[in-house]
């Protein structure tokens, strides 16, 4: 099967009495093959600019990284933290593209060492590949080396959340207090309670999303005291009164809460848990391990 340079349609017969489709003719018979051909440097050529294409894209990204953040004089730790940051921005990207690159480069390598004769630049096809493994190695280094610190700040952020929800509730209820004399008595009812407060900025709003329904607890202590004085006459001009001792009592009432506001971890472990009790934020763990001590 011939194809009809003149048309492009595939021709059966022979060219020279001409083409089926077109009516063109061969001027005479097809040129011989070269007797010694060049061998190609196409596919070296392409792992490289892949690999030096990889290795410039994160130098220059790194540069713009240390002039926008300017963490300080050019040093190791100074390109680290702006590769770190680099890494981060470019993971979902650059990781994929990587194994692209590490994949086809690997092939292109290898089909240039079995076929020394039809293709050369072997050296360039590894320089390439090894341009892609170092590009890939040190994002991959840079993330991991800061998942536990970038895993702490969450945690502290969760925390921080938290503890705001937690005084922004401890507020509410020191409002209604001030307006009801008492914290909110009705365990089943003490959410549509706080409700009722003025809450311009949904604040007390969002704090309700993230407590236990049932882990609030109002209490309250009585304590009564009782102070005597006796009086007792002293000389003649003192006029006679009664000896018997005068008591004051006074009643003392102390209004005291307990609310439990889940972690995001619950459902692994409820000692994640945090107890807010009267303005006071601790773990529910640090409750029971103190309660334990003081049986």
């Amino acid at each position: 099967m011939i194809i009809c340079p003149a048309c492009g349609s595939c021709v059966q017969a022979d060219l020279c009495l001409g083409c089926p489709s077109c009516g063109a003719r061969a001027v005479g018979p097809p040129l011989a093959q070269a007797e010694h051909g060049l061998p190609s440097f196409g596919r070296a050529g392409l792992a490289f600019t892949l690999g030096l294409a990889m290795l410039g894209t994160f130098i220059a990204l790194l540069i713009g990284t240390f002039i926008e953040k300017r963490p300080g004089p050019i040093g190791f730790w100074t390109l680290a933290t702006a590769g770190e940051i680099v890494a981060w921005r470019v993971k979902w990207v650059a990781l994929p593209f990587a194994i692209v690159v590490l994949w086809s480069g690997a092939k292109i390598a290898g089909s240039i060492k079995q076929n020394p004769s039809r293709f050369i630049g072997l050296r360039a096809a590894r320089l390439g590949l090894a341009a892609a493994a170092l590009v890939t190695f040190l994002i991959a280094s840079l993330i991991g080396i800061t998942i536990p610190e970038r895993l702490r700040q969450r945690q502290e952020a969760l925390y921080a959340a938290q503890n705001a929800r937690g005084y922004t509730l401890h507020r509410a209820l020191l409002e209604y207090r001030e307006l009801h004399g008492t914290y909110p008595p009705d365990r089943d009812k003490w959410i549509e309670a706080l409700r009722t407060l003025p809450d311009p900025d949904g604040s007390i709003a969002d704090g309700l999303r993230f407590v236990d329904p049932n882990g609030y607890e109002a209490s309250a202590q009585m304590a009564a005291t009782s102070k005597v004085k006796p009086l007792v006459a002293r000389g003649v001009a003192l006029r006679a009164a009664s000896t018997r001792p005068i008591s004051e009592p006074s009643v003392v009432s102390f209004t005291s809460y307990q609310l439990r506001l889940p972690s995001e971890h619950r459902v692994l472990a409820a000692d994640d848990d945090f107890i807010l009790s009267d303005g006071v934020i601790k773990k529910a763990s640090e409750g029971s391990s103190s309660s334990q001590r003081n049986q």
